[in-house]
């Protein structure tokens, strides 16, 4: 199977994208992070499952090699301040149990964000991480100094307890994606200058065959991730 991940910051804005991403790689399975809306449109020789409340966070799975025993959340996933997010999604693909996921951001490490977002990173990786054989997304974690073009510029994503945690959920699901940058913000000429993060992955106890991030997607009038598509056998 071809499956890619991708913050498409916005479905909504970024629909024909979506579909063209699919058609051009020939995708079997899509993630999708930041969709942004409550509902997702159908799309052509894909199902569909999708979580929204709002404009904000929205995380879906798209699938043309079947899609069973569609999940909205983990167990023990945490809600944030008493409400509940759209973070995390999952379904049967082709035989294999997949998530989605956009972890949350953190904000700033005095902000209770930050706590939030490594509950969610711990108690997906001992409740979801050993029953799933991929899981992929936008984690909000930077794991090696050499993932950022510069760690002095965070404040959060590249702090100890956040790479720990990141690095205990690997433990269980390690990470299979090209080491290459998967998010350039849209100030101060980033993507010209190459000025980027390695902050989206695919996790999976089965090593892809092989992957690639699609550069070109971020170079148009596009999301400030890329799409990082991968194969296996």
């Amino acid at each position: 199977m071809r499956i890619a991940t991708w913050n498409v910051n916005s479905a909504r804005a970024r629909f024909d994208r979506i579909t063209e991403l699919l058609a051009r790689h020939d995708i079997d399975v899509l993630a999708l992070q930041e969709t942004k809306m409550k509902e997702f449109p159908p799309v052509e020789g894909y199902e569909v499952a999708h979580v929204g409340y709002n404009q904000w966070n929205g995380v879906a799975i798209l699938s043309r090699v079947g899609l069973e025993d569609v999940r909205t959340s983990f167990v023990g996933q945490p809600d944030y301040e008493g409400k509940p997010e759209g973070r995390a999604v999952s379904a049967v693909c082709g035989g294999k149990r997949i998530w989605s996921l956009y972890v949350p951001n953190g904000r700033d490490i005095d902000h209770p964000h930050y706590d939030y977002k490594l509950r969610f990173l711990y108690n997906f990786a001992r409740y979801a991480a050993p029953h799933a054989d991929l899981a992929m997304g936008d984690f909000n974690v930077v794991p090696r100094p050499q993932d950022v073009y510069d760690e002095e510029a965070l404040t959060t994503h590249v702090t100890e307890p956040e790479r720990q945690a990141f690095e205990y959920l690997t433990d269980v699901l390690p990470v299979v994606s090209p080491d290459e940058y998967t998010y350039w913000d849209y100030q101060a000429r980033r993507f010209d200058r190459d000025q980027g993060m390695r902050i989206d992955f695919q996790l999976s106890r089965t090593p892809a065959t092989q992957g690639f991030v699609d550069r070109a997607e971020r170079a148009g009038k596009s999301s400030d991730h890329a799409p990082v598509v991968c194969d296996f056998a």
